[in-house]
């Protein structure tokens, strides 16, 4: 039976209040487990298979029907892109539940979630898809079925029907998550957190679902690892005994903490770091960096809890993040490739690099798209204090020179 477009969007406005109710009866159910003092851990593995079996599935359909379209309308290209992103926090939000130390931290991340997800969808409700139902050239009937298509992991029809094709990589992941839980079962735990952060590192931009799975997968295996002996020390230093910058995370949502780290430490020159505050033992981000910069990046612990850990991160002389290039006046300038990087975390590094520069600095850019979205972010943040000069303009590869002008001052 055919449907009309009206119904499509029905349909859609439908599951999107099917999905919000069921986060927010998760998040209430951990709220009551929180409340009577009662174990709280089967609450949020609940609400973190939920939101990533479900929700996170149906963001990225979101993206590869729904506004992929919608992206093609001028009046609707940054309200598109402000949901993809939107779609990265949330991705890391689940990250970081799995991460809470302890039942109240675990309810004020899940509420957070909660939260952020239903203004979400309202924005989706209310912005996108009412344009999306106006415009004469967009089909919702085959976005819905695109959509279904996409989120559907088995199907009903008969034997006798082709069925669908198995997710192998889920399967291959499920398998090595339990091989994990035996290894760190037999007394090899280290050795568990490092094949498990090695899967992290490979899914994080391609399987965002699947990588959720390997964060709360990690966390969980990180507690069987016995601590390492940690040296207190009254001062930060850096080699040559300087004081050197401290990116003191605890006054961060959770869920833009491990972004914030690793765009930080992709900004970081050869040779330079920072020391990492945190408010729990981040070793799970140990072997998240182990699995995507493995001898590119030292790590000395500095303190060691019960309220307070730091931790000193620097990038290794042959762990540069940046390569030379020769401008148009014939000077080198650091070139910035943030085609390597996840798309979620391309913004927060050429920002980062573009504070850290003294006024008259330049670095390059080099991206597989127009970057041209980022030039109105620059000049809504830095007007007067920045230049923009193309070099290289597609149709594969953009080269853009971001300079600091003399007038503005460093961060």
């Amino acid at each position: 039976m055919t449907i009309t477009q009206i119904q499509a969007l029905d349909a859609m406005l439908h599951h999107h209040r099917t999905l919000m109710a069921d986060v927010d009866n998760r998040v209430a159910a951990l709220a009551e487990t929180v409340n009577s003092g009662i174990a709280y851990e089967p609450a949020v593995a609940e609400l973190i298979t939920y939101l990533a079996e479900e929700v996170i599935p149906h963001a990225v359909a979101e993206e590869l029907s729904i506004y992929r379209t919608a992206a093609t309308r001028e009046d609707l290209a940054n309200t598109v892109n402000e949901m993809i992103a939107e779609h990265r926090v949330l991705t890391a939000a689940v990250e970081s539940l799995a991460n809470a130390s302890n039942g109240p931290a675990a309810l004020t991340q899940a509420t957070q979630i909660g939260t952020f997800f239903t203004t979400h969808v309202v924005k989706e409700n209310e912005l996108l898809l009412p344009a999306l139902l106006e415009d004469n050239d967009v089909d919702l009937v085959k976005l819905l079925e695109q959509m279904h298509h996409l989120t559907t992991a088995a199907s009903d029809d008969p034997p006798s029907q082709k069925a669908p094709d198995p997710d192998s990589e889920a399967v291959i992941l499920s398998l090595l998550l339990e091989a994990a839980d035996e290894l760190s079962k037999a007394g090899h735990g280290d050795r568990a957190c490092r094949l498990v952060a090695s899967a992290w590192a490979v899914l994080r931009s391609t399987r965002p679902t699947l990588a959720v799975k390997t964060t709360a997968s990690l966390h969980r295996l990180a507690k069987t690892v016995a601590s390492e002996p940690i040296t207190l020390r009254s001062h930060v230093k850096g080699s040559d005994d300087t004081a050197i910058r401290e990116l003191d995370v605890r006054h961060l949502a959770p869920a833009q903490r491990h972004e914030i780290i690793f765009s930080e430490f992709h900004a970081l020159a050869p040779g330079s770091g920072y020391v990492l505050v945190n408010d729990h033992d981040p070793k799970p981000l140990r072997y998240q960096f182990e699995a995507e910069h493995a001898g590119d990046f030292t790590w000395d612990a500095v303190e060691s809890g019960p309220e307070v850990w730091r931790v000193r991160i620097t990038r290794t002389l042959n762990g540069a993040a940046t390569t030379e290039s020769d401008a148009r006046d014939g000077t080198k300038v650091q070139e910035l490739d943030v085609r390597v990087l996840p798309h979620g975390q391309r913004h927060e590094v050429i920002f980062s690099t573009y504070d850290h520069l003294p006024p008259g600095g330049g670095f390059v850019i080099v991206n597989d798209h127009d970057p041209k979205p980022l030039r109105y972010q620059f000049e809504a943040q830095h007007a007067g204090e920045f230049t923009w000069d193309y070099l290289e303009s597609g149709p594969k590869l953009w080269r853009v020179r971001v300079g600091r002008t003399l007038v503005s001052t460093p961060v």
